[in-house]
């Protein structure tokens, strides 16, 4: 939760549940069992442990304008993967906006409250994921495809969780090994738990147009054509998407917008 008086975080660790206070003035409140833990990994939440060696902004003059007007862009990591994992699972091929229904809705049905003074919720446990009945799911607007996945990454998420150490390509490699997730999938949680740098979401509905014009000029261009023009920066090709999308650089639309819909209707 970003507030006014700094982010809080709430979530399951491997100590218990937590709840972390980052203050703008640089200090940490927490509490809970798991508020020790979240303390020792305060640095990588605020990006402070990203690190930019081999990133080459100069390789082309849009990256290198985008780089100079936000050089305190930083990537930020959490180290918890199903955080990460269910809401990411939940975006597959909808809009946002039912995502973050789906999500907000699965938190209230499952979460718990939070310690700390704040009312916040912790993240669903894989465990309680696990007891979420198929028609609960429906009625949150997730069909039977994403509400499997979800469930089938519940069901080894340890696993997924003892890759953190082992760095980005070893949890691509265990994430991408579960039936429902896809090189997109595996990149939007990659990025949020490792703040793995080179994490591109392939398949995204913009990205790809986003990079093309912004690099190319381009107003189209498919995800090969995105690969194509990230190339040079390999090893951080998702820091560059990430400062094409946060510079608000956009394609011309063009054509209808994906549309919402409401699957708990029917």
């Amino acid at each position: 939760m970003f507030a006014a008086d700094g982010v809080w975080r709430a979530t399951h660790t491997p100590d218990g549940p937590g709840t972390i206070h980052l203050r703008p003035d640089g200090f940490v409140e927490v509490w809970g069992p798991g508020g020790e833990w979240l303390r020792t990994r305060a640095a990588g939440m605020t990006g402070a442990l990203d690190s930019l060696d081999g990133f080459d902004p100069s390789l082309h003059p849009v990256v290198a304008r985008l780089a100079h007007r936000m050089p305190g862009l930083r990537l930020a990591r959490t180290e918890r993967v199903f955080d990460a994992l269910v809401p990411a699972v939940l975006e597959q091929k909808v809009t946002g906006v039912e995502a973050k229904r789906a999500w907000h809705g699965l938190v209230r049905l499952t979460g718990e409250p939070a310690p700390g003074p704040v009312p916040l919720m912790l993240t669903p446990t894989p465990e309680r994921i696990l007891d979420v009945a198929s028609y609960e799911f429906h009625q949150l607007g997730v069909e039977r495809r994403r509400a499997e996945t979800i469930q089938r990454c519940a069901r080894v998420a340890h696993r997924l969780e003892e890759a953190v150490p082992f760095g980005a390509d070893a949890l691509d490699a265990r994430l991408r090994s579960i039936a429902g997730v896809g090189v997109w999938t595996s990149a939007e949680i990659r990025a949020v738990a490792l703040g793995d740098p080179d994490a591109v979401s392939v398949g995204d509905y913009h990205l790809s147009n986003s990079v093309s014009y912004a690099l190319a000029g381009e107003p189209r261009g498919d995800d090969d054509r995105m690969l194509e023009l990230l190339a040079p920066f390999a090893g951080h090709r998702g820091r560059v998407t990430r400062l094409i999308e946060a510079s608000g650089l956009r394609a011309p639309r063009r054509g209808p917008r994906m549309r919402a819909r409401r699957i708990a209707r029917h």
